[in-house]
């Protein structure tokens, strides 16, 4: 298969999204004062549904977030009520796409986090999640919902696995244990039946994830696979990652067949992660430059050249991450058609970025928002786990989105206990790999010396007592022993 390179020179292929264009909120509708976490780890600290903004915050001891409510833009106060039950630095957060008022985090701390937020937003910190999910060996980098089961949550963890929870029993139960290095990314095809994946040992795999089966498996030289997302039904992949020549590249793959990209191209010579982010409505992706102001936007098409470059927004404010904002909640009115939330680290500051259709007219633009996947899961966790797969309940925007959700999380009550996935018990017998963890594992065993030794020495105790009483029934009764 010959690999197609992708140019760059104007084309004059009609698309309605070819004079789409990025507008920056008015300073109102901005978010001020905010302390963004200072955290390197490559993920976007932000995420977005349409009641809450959330954001990982620098904190001292443990780790935190905040949650906004979208629409209480302006300066934050310096005493805004955390979400702070982590014991290490939060790395990841997402907003269940179900049950709005739901977010899940993970953290240096092994642990991965659900809470339930008040409608309204924080009145006071929150400490207690309502459910704390232990499985990992080491920090947890990554978590993904299950893009059409309500109680399905995947977490990506530094021990290179990757656990399947089901939180209407709030246990693991499924482990995937194909990787070699750190997971780096991690995305569903639109029914949630696939799973690709990035990692660390620069392969590109494709994971049928209730068996953990690897179905397909690159290892393209030329490509230093850094993020991966599914292109919708398409069949289709694209990743983003570096050249040979360390030049940042993206990469188009076919599903069926990994053994060499589709196309690639080269897109600048900068060194930040680009972030892929993909619209299967429009059928638009979105390539942003982790450390530069730069947002891309492409059309995806499925002739050649599959790739048509639209238009590029510019701002000199760097983005440390992007949170997005779920279908139903942009503005129909303005043919507003994708909107991102970028962490200026620097000035504190989260800024709206909306992604506009320029339309004369004020009604309703049916060919740019065809119906969508809504906020009604398709199934349970029990049904998806048993081998059933659906895709997304649809739902229009033309009326704007104002369905309540009839659905209530229910956590499920549970005893701390060994955690244990295909036989493994995977909170034993893990060797530490760093001096903290060693002291951890030190402190822990000497706690459990220290209570083996009070039970040992109350057992000796017990048996001089029962020695005793059986000499005293032989003084009392001799003829009856």
């Amino acid at each position: 298969m010959t690999v197609t390179k992708m140019s760059w020179r104007p084309t004059f292929r009609s698309s309605k999204f070819r004079n789409v264009y990025g507008k920056v909120g008015s300073r109102e509708h901005c978010y001020d004062g905010i302390p963004i976490t200072k955290n390197v780890h490559d993920n976007h600290f932000c995420a977005v549904n349409s009641k809450f903004l959330a954001v990982v915050t620098e904190s001292a001891g443990g780790g935190s977030f905040i949650i906004i409510p979208v629409s209480q833009s302006g300066r934050l106060d310096s005493h805004y009520p955390k979400v702070c039950g982590h014991q290490g630095n939060v790395l990841d957060i997402k907003w269940n796409p179900f049950f709005e008022n739901i977010i899940a985090s993970c953290s240096e701390d092994s642990s991965v986090r659900v809470w339930e937020i008040p409608d309204g937003g924080l009145r006071r910190n929150m400490t207690e999640a309502v459910l704390e999910l232990y499985g990992h060996s080491r920090r947890v980098g990554l978590i993904e919902w299950h893009p059409t089961s309500s109680g399905i949550l995947f977490s990506a963890g530094y021990d290179y696995k990757i656990l399947i929870w089901n939180l209407e029993i709030g246990e693991p139960v499924k482990m995937i244990d194909c990787h070699t290095d750190v997971i780096l990314s991690m995305s569903f095809n639109t029914d949630g039946s696939l799973l690709a994946t990035s990692c660390k040992d620069r392969k590109l795999r494709i994971i049928e994830p209730r068996s953990g089966r690897v179905l397909q498996q690159a290892s393209y030289k030329n490509h230093r696979v850094n993020r991966v997302v599914f292109l919708g039904n398409l069949k289709r992949l694209l990743t983003t990652g570096v050249s040979r020549w360390n030049t940042r590249q993206i990469a188009l793959w076919d599903q069926e067949d990994l053994s060499m990209p589709v196309m690639e191209e080269d897109i600048d010579g900068l060194s930040g992660l680009l972030f892929p982010f993909y619209d299967n409505d429009t059928h638009m992706l979105y390539l942003a430059g982790k450390g530069d102001g730069n947002i891309r936007y492409f059309e995806i098409t499925t002739e050649k050249p599959f790739i048509q470059y639209l238009m590029e927004f510019r701002s000199p404010a760097p983005q440390k991450g992007l949170g997005v904002m779920p279908k139903h909640g942009l503005d129909v009115g303005a043919c507003e058609v994708f909107r991102f939330y970028k962490l200026v680290t620097l000035k504190g500051l989260i800024e709206p970025i909306s992604m506009i259709v320029p339309r004369r007219s004020d009604t309703y633009q049916e060919d740019i928002y065809p119906m969508t996947a809504g906020t009604e899961p398709a199934l349970s966790a029990t049904e998806w786990l048993s081998g059933i797969d659906r895709e997304p309940v649809l739902m229009s925007l033309r009326d704007g989105y104002n369905r309540p959700n009839k659905l209530v999380f229910k956590a499920p009550v549970k005893d701390k206990k060994n955690v244990v996935v295909n036989g493994i018990d995977l909170l034993e017998n893990v060797p530490p790999r760093t001096e903290n963890e060693l002291l951890q594992m030190f402190f822990r065993q000497q706690d459990e010396l220290r209570r083996l030794r009070e039970e040992l020495s109350s057992k000796d105790v017990q048996i001089r007592q029962l020695e005793l009483e059986l000499n005293n029934m032989k003084n009392v009764n001799p003829n009856n022993i």
